[in-house]
């Protein structure tokens, strides 16, 4: 399971890598973005990081702030991690010049205003091991261990730990 105590580094990164995207796009064009592959990857990768820190917040940290549109940050990893030969650049840009600068301005306010200590030690609805959803996920999870998945691609579908794709 992801753990509490992660998400507030988690956050941390989305801060520092949503500080290179804007860094990297400042005062730069479509045209300029466009013809620049090296800027281009930067963005990429960096847009990626942002979504694959996203992926890794606790299901509850996402579900107690649902201003933020943590499904569609997660889709656009998936498309550049997964389907990157079809990545748009206009979406790519829109995403860099547009919609990373909200995403800080909440993930900002998220960690000022959060009380951690409280957050870490809070119950965790999402991962009770009786609950019908993660009896499903471990289930999911053992089905992808038979088919001879690696414990890292299983934790990063089912958000499952280590120590409990260990244990399937």
């Amino acid at each position: 399971m992801r753990e509490r105590a992660r998400d507030k580094g988690r956050l941390e990164d989305i801060i520092e890598y949503s500080n290179n995207i804007t860094k990297f796009i400042q005062n730069v064009t479509f045209e300029e973005f466009s013809s620049n592959a090296l800027m281009y990857f930067g963005v990429m990768k960096n847009v990626e990081v942002v979504g694959e820190a996203t992926f890794m917040l606790t299901k509850a940290f996402k579900a107690t702030h649902p201003k933020t549109p943590w499904k569609m940050i997660e889709s656009m990893r998936h498309i550049l991690v997964h389907d990157y030969a079809h990545v748009v650049l206009e979406t790519l840009y829109d995403t860099a010049v547009n919609s990373i600068p909200e995403l800080r301005k909440q993930v900002e306010t998220y960690l000022s205003e959060t009380d951690w200590a409280e957050w870490e030690n809070g119950e965790d609805l999402f991962n009770d091991p009786q609950d019908a959803v993660y009896k499903s996920i471990v289930g999911m999870a053992r089905n992808m261990r038979a088919r001879g998945m690696s414990s890292q691609e299983i934790a990063e579908i089912t958000g499952l730990s280590d120590l409990e794709i260990a244990e399937l």
